[in-house]
């Protein structure tokens, strides 16, 4: 019985960790991570979710860490098949909906690392939303999957 219990307890605490959440009024931020940029880069990229289970649209309008300069970018493939990085001045949540923040589409981009990233560093950050305003979270360091290099991205 009393190694159920620790299984359980176990794959409770697992889960947990693995969620990795933040809960702010309507909002819900769900894995924020950073994928792990390559040796030596300036530069990585942050991805989340964000739900609004609220009634009205919500804008991400900026981020901030201490270890980077933090903006918002959008991934753009121009018809010739370039993909370019480009800033925006706000990401918008609608009410009701989740937007994901992820390789080849929103992200925040994290620009002039100041310290060497490593898989499962936990390093604070903050969003800063239209009406919500100042939303503390944990940025989790992930390996990389390949699907996006920002540690060549020059913008």
């Amino acid at each position: 019985m009393t190694r159920a219990l620790a299984l359980i307890a176990a794959l409770l605490f697992s889960t947990a960790v693995l969620a990795h959440e933040t809960t702010v009024g309507n909002l819900q931020i769900i894995h924020a991570h950073i994928a792990l940029p390559a040796k030596g880069a300036m530069s990585a990229g942050g991805f989340m979710k964000i739900v609004n289970t609220g009634t009205e649209t919500e804008r991400l309008t900026g981020a901030e860490v201490d270890f980077a300069t933090a903006q918002l970018h959008q991934t753009v493939v121009s018809a010739d098949g370039v993909a370019s990085m480009n800033p925006v001045a706000a990401i918008e949540i609608p009410a009701g909906a989740t937007v994901a923040l992820e390789h080849g589409g929103y992200h925040v981009m994290l620009m002039g690392l100041n310290r060497t990233l490593e898989v499962g560093d936990v390093l604070p950050g903050v969003l800063i939303f239209e009406h919500q305003g100042r939303v503390e979270i944990e940025f989790k360091v992930d390996p990389w999957d390949g699907s996006m290099d920002h540690s060549a991205a020059g913008n």
